[in-house]
């Protein structure tokens, strides 16, 4: 396998984990009832970036990760389970 090969392997594990985790995301925002404007407004962002979020068309940082866990009141870990 050369490099750019392993490159377009990395760029898909890579979306296929932001593809779950948006779904795993909206899962749980579902489960406990809430809106996405409610979970991106107490977390700090718009609902237009939370959308994106759990559609997986925008990167984002481990900290609005954090803060969209802290506002569905369960552990990163836990919103983490089973993705990869």
């Amino acid at each position: 396998m050369d490099k750019s090969d392993l490159q377009m392997q990395n760029v898909i594990m890579y979306e296929d984990f932001k593809i779950k985790l948006g779904k795993r995301i909206k899962e749980v925002r579902e489960s406990k009832k809430l809106s996405r404007e409610d979970v991106a407004f107490s977390a700090g962002f718009s609902g237009s970036y939370m959308g994106m979020i759990e559609r997986a068309e925008y990167d984002f940082r481990i900290t609005k990760l954090y803060s969209i866990a802290k506002v569905l009141n369960i552990s990163l870990s836990d919103l983490l389970k089973d993705i990869d």
